[in-house]
């Protein structure tokens, strides 16, 4: 079986350090190159061509946002090119959208347990979306108080929506969730089972596995993990 390639691109050297070595004591993964800034990133990414950079937003140089896009540029669209899982203390609705903007494929906090680190480099590797749920709770609670309009969306986000096969954008009116379909997808993303949500809608576990349904026919999502990711993506967080 071949290995998750990995390179770290992380300032704080005790921090790298401890990545490096939670990461090595998996079989499956070998980690390929380290930087401590963005310039030296970029330029050892070019050179390794990992599977998934782990690349912390507060770089000294530049931050990781910014790394992000210059290295999805240089992939041109092309989803076989290197993956991008952003490892950061912050937690702003606003830093998670520009990552994501940016093309980044994950999200985690350095806070995250080894196992879930794990998880999300296993997730980007196959080629779906991990985001912390810590993270994805401050979105969707924001993406209920005040689900915007087509005519609210940034160009970055009119950037990132999901692309037909054709190439052009896809109907944003797809992504327009209900509310009890808002609210089903924030406890989702919280981990609670079919039965749990129904237990605290107060709705009978059939209508929930419906309301799931349609959730992630409505984001084009193969999973729950991935529908949180593009409701970020197709602009109904504001």
């Amino acid at each position: 079986m071949s290995k998750i390639r990995i390179a770290l691109i992380e300032d704080h050297d005790l921090t790298r350090v401890g990545i490096r070595t939670a990461l090595l004591q998996k079989e499956e993964v070998e980690v390929v190159g380290e930087a401590a800034n963005a310039a030296a990133g970029l330029k050892m990414l070019k050179k390794v061509q990992p599977d998934i950079a782990i690349i912390d937003i507060g770089l000294p140089d530049k931050d990781g946002i910014e790394l992000t896009r210059e290295l999805k540029a240089l992939s041109n669209g092309d989803d076989s090119g290197i993956k991008v899982l952003i490892l950061t203390l912050q937690d702003n609705k606003e830093a998670v959208l520009a990552a994501f903007a940016a093309g980044a494929d994950s999200y985690c906090m350095k806070d995250i347990k080894f196992d879930n680190l794990l998880e999300a480099v296993r997730v980007t590797y196959n080629g779906n979306a991990w985001i912390d749920p810590a993270i994805a709770r401050i979105v969707l609670q924001q993406a209920q108080k005040n689900p915007p309009s087509r005519e609210n969306i940034s160009t970055d986000q009119k950037n990132i929506l999901p692309k037909s096969e054709s190439g052009e954008e896809e109907n944003t009116d797809t992504y327009t969730l209900t509310e009890r379909e808002l609210e089903v997808l924030q406890l989702i993303v919280e981990g609670c089972s079919n039965a749990l949500i129904a237990e605290r809608l107060y709705i009978t576990v059939g209508t929930v596995k419906t309301h799931v349904r349609n959730i992630l026919n409505k984001l084009c999502a193969d999973d729950r993990t991935q529908a949180a990711v593009r409701a970020l993506r197709s602009g109904l967080v504001g």
